[in-house]
């Protein structure tokens, strides 16, 4: 065989190669992949992500169509009992999650149907719990383009109702940020990355201003994680708010690790009269928190400083959401947030004052919102 012939059979097996790694990750065909391929010279990065933008534009497109009925999924929201001095519990489920206690709060109200408009803006709640600040974190599984449309919309639906000040969200692609810009406009967007997938912030305008932020680099990750960084004011108040995506697998345990070691060292040395949150998908054991020597002083665990509720405690719990079809029941508090109060002034008196999950109740296409569930939590100034 000629060099010539030699260098056209490696060209072909390469290109064939590329496309079905192409087909494995879209769920596509062939015929698709060599198209994306080659109208981006054979760049899977840049393919991958020009088939998403079309994909998701394709969805949305349909979503708009005047023919289509584009409200909203339904989401509800139910007033529980509450221990003293604690605010209203707010549950987006139609029945208690599968792995909620006996102990958990019993509802005292009917269920009331919600209809949140698709376009997230800010509502009248926030001047009743003006004086708290609320957030949300959560993996949004951008990567699984499936009912991508009318998940994305399902989680504008969740801001509109909740309407929290901060938001963290893990495993954006850029499509799905550019909906976000559209539909959360009472949002300033901070995103984490360019390519591929990344994290990205959201700050209500009319209540959190942005001063800066940055993006810190783990040099040893395999995945493409980082920490994304904002200071921002709230209330005349300095906070510095912060979300990651961990190293995922039980196998990285180490480099999760020496993430966990940058996000606290970042809230350890934050200056004494500024207010630190993360938020974020760390994959963590409770083992490997306790092997880089526990949460060091003046850093809570939300949930664990609320009294590790039951009915929050599983963020991954593929027993109760069946976005993933996986052979095996996998429970894990996977989503954690963490507060750093200042040490001095008014900020050094916010306390955690409420958790709920957020994401239980299944969309008219008939999966959740995400294969995680959301963490939604309120503070007290």
């Amino acid at each position: 065989m000629s060099n010539i012939s030699k260098s056209v059979s490696t060209l072909e097996e390469t290109r064939t190669g590329l496309c079905d790694e192409f087909v494995s990750v879209t769920g596509s065909d062939s015929a698709v992949a060599q198209c994306y391929l080659a109208e981006n010279d054979w760049e899977m990065e840049r393919a991958l992500n020009s088939f998403f933008e079309a994909d998701m534009e394709a969805v949305f497109t349909v979503e708009d169509s005047p023919k289509k009925d584009i409200s909203p999924p339904k989401v509800k929201r139910r007033k529980l009992d509450k221990p003293q001095g604690k605010i209203d519990c707010i549950d987006l489920t139609t029945e208690e999650p599968a792995c909620s206690s006996s102990s958990s709060a019993k509802s005292t109200n009917s269920s009331k149907s919600v209809e949140p408009k698709a376009e997230v803006k800010t509502s009248d709640s926030e001047e009743q719990d003006g004086g708290k600040l609320s957030l949300i974190s959560w993996n949004v599984d951008g990567l699984d383009t499936v009912n991508l449309g009318e998940r994305a919309r399902g989680l504008c639906s969740y801001l509109a109702l909740y309407t929290p000040d901060v938001v963290f969200l893990q495993e954006l692609i850029e499509p799905y940020v550019q909906y976000l810009k559209k539909r959360a406009v009472s949002y300033t967007i901070i995103e984490g990355g360019e390519e591929g997938y990344f994290t990205g912030l959201m700050l209500k305008k009319s209540r959190v201003k942005l001063l800066n932020s940055d993006i810190i680099s783990y040099p040893t990750t395999q995945m493409m994680r980082n920490l994304l960084v904002a200071q921002v004011t709230f209330r005349d108040q300095e906070l510095c708010v912060m979300t990651s995506h961990f190293e995922s697998c039980k196998g990285q345990a180490e480099e999760r690790m020496k993430q966990l070691s940058v996000v606290l060292k970042r809230m350890r040395e934050a200056p004494t009269n500024v207010t630190v949150l993360f938020g974020g998908d760390t994959n963590l054991r409770d083992a490997e928190v306790t092997k880089v020597g526990g949460l060091p002083g003046g850093v809570c665990d939300v949930w664990e400083q609320l009294g590790k509720q039951e009915h929050c405690r599983y963020t991954w719990d593929t027993k109760a959401n069946s976005n993933k079809s996986v052979p095996y029941v996998s429970r894990c508090r996977f989503d954690r947030v963490y507060l750093r109060p200042a040490k001095e002034g008014p900020g050094s008196r916010m306390t955690p004052d409420h958790m709920a999950l957020v994401g239980l109740e299944k969309l008219d296409c008939g999966r959740y919102t995400s294969d995680h569930w959301g963490i939604y939590c309120s503070f007290i100034l």
